[in-house]
């Protein structure tokens, strides 16, 4: 059984706290790790002590002025193996803005609108 936690916002997109999610009834892990890919756009690169390469370096690429693509894409790669299809494409640049379009494993279609937030 997985478990992870997820940030939740209010409707003014303030923390107010988390949200545990774990491995469902049928012993299915894609919600588990939709919600961890969802966070990794939100921690920045070695923010995290036990996955310090999971995360993208949001403060460096504004001061650089270039998109965060290259740790996307790193991303997609790192959790692709874990859904039935995953394809995540820029919408917009500033902020940096990305659907995340995810197929689980029992065939059910989910897509995230995600930004890359400037500051922590």
């Amino acid at each position: 059984m997985l478990r992870t936690y997820g940030r939740v916002y209010d409707a003014e997109s303030n923390p107010i706290g988390w949200q545990v999610v774990t491995t469902d009834a049928n012993g299915f892990d894609d919600y588990v790790w939709i919600t961890t890919l969802i966070q990794c756009f939100l921690l920045f690169l070695g923010e995290s002590p036990f996955y310090a390469q999971y995360g993208i370096p949001a403060k460096a690429t504004i001061v650089s002025q270039t998109q965060p693509d290259f740790y996307i894409s790193r991303l997609q790669q790192l959790f692709a193996p874990k859904f039935a299809n995953l394809a995540i494409a820029k919408v917009q640049d500033n902020p940096p803005t990305y659907n995340v379009a995810i197929t689980t494993h029992q065939g059910t279609k989910v897509t995230v609108t995600v930004y890359v937030p400037s500051s922590g």
